[in-house]
């Protein structure tokens, strides 16, 4: 019969395919590049990439290099965006600063991502006395305001880049926590991971296999709207002195700097304020796009 039917619908089979595994995604990926404002933010956020990995070549002028002569130097042929208060480009330095940027955004989200996912799988799966204590310590870190908790953990630990993305890993981690345990919550009621446990699949095996899969829509728009916040965070922290340290050509940290001149050389602080409202502006854009991609009342 499998035969008859190949001889009489040739592309049947390919089509079942396209349908069955491989259309979730594929269909995904054409409602997102269909979405122009996501293609917007793609594009955004692909340049901002490209910058950080192409740094050295792109960058004129060595980012942290001092010449007091050229301080405060308007934009002009030399200095494309002119210098800060110590001679140095500003257009190196928020060119190099993409790096610092990106690497805060991943950091931040993959070790909020992943301690997350475990609090919340491991409260939503087995329940009872584990589910209320780990949903009341979640509770009670929604409790703190989000800014609060991280300079408070940063105050703690020190004022340093790797201590301000450690505070803001941990004051994401309850964002993770719950998404995945409401999904772990109606995903376990199911009848295929009934009936994996009736088969004697084990634990750690349903949650691999059956839970988690079923997790990853929410927790892929979750991680790309905040890595827009965690880059925004850091931002603050260096702002406020908590952050990235003097020399390092943070975006956060070139604002904190420039205060002083604000309205003696406005273009100190414009350029690096632009650059970090174009890098949250992009992922916010992604991550709105891919929500509706992913959304299941557009699958059709």
């Amino acid at each position: 019969m499998s035969v008859i039917r190949e001889n009489l619908y040739p592309f049947s089979t390919k089509a079942e395919k396209v349908r069955g595994k491989d259309s979730f995604w594929g269909n995904v990926f054409l409602r997102l590049i269909k979405n122009r404002m996501a293609v917007a933010g793609l594009v955004i956020i692909a340049v901002i990439i490209i910058s950080a990995i192409f740094a050295p070549l792109l960058a004129p002028h060595d980012p942290i290099k001092q010449n007091i002569l050229a301080r405060y130097k308007a934009p002009s042929a030399k200095y494309i965006l002119g210098t800060d208060e110590l001679g140095r480009d500003i257009l190196s330095r928020i060119i190099f600063g993409a790096r610092y940027s990106l690497l805060i955004g991943v950091i931040t989200i993959s070790l909020s991502l992943f301690l997350g996912v475990i609090l919340g799988v491991v409260a939503g799966y087995f329940g009872g006395i584990i589910d209320l204590l780990l949903m009341r310590l979640i509770d009670i870190m929604l409790a703190f305001p989000y800014i609060l908790l991280a300079i408070s953990i940063v105050a703690i630990l020190g004022p340093a880049l790797s201590n301000a993305m450690i505070a803001i890993s941990i004051v994401n981690i309850p964002t993770f926590a719950r998404i995945v345990r409401s999904s772990v919550l109606s995903i376990k009621e199911s009848e295929y991971v009934q009936a994996a446990k009736a088969l004697g699949a084990s634990d750690l095996r349903i949650i691999l296999k059956h839970l988690l899969p079923n997790c990853m829509a929410p927790l892929i728009v979750q991680s790309t709207l905040s890595m827009a916040s965690a880059i925004l965070s850091a931002a603050g922290l260096s702002f406020l002195g908590l952050g990235a340290q003097p020399p390092t050509p943070e975006w956060g940290a070139m604002l904190s700097d420039a205060r002083s001149a604000l309205q003696r050389a406005p273009w100190v602080v414009t350029f690096p304020g632009i650059a970090i409202m174009l890098n949250v502006l992009g992922f916010n854009l992604l991550g709105d796009g891919l929500r509706d991609a992913l959304d299941p009342k557009l699958k059709n």
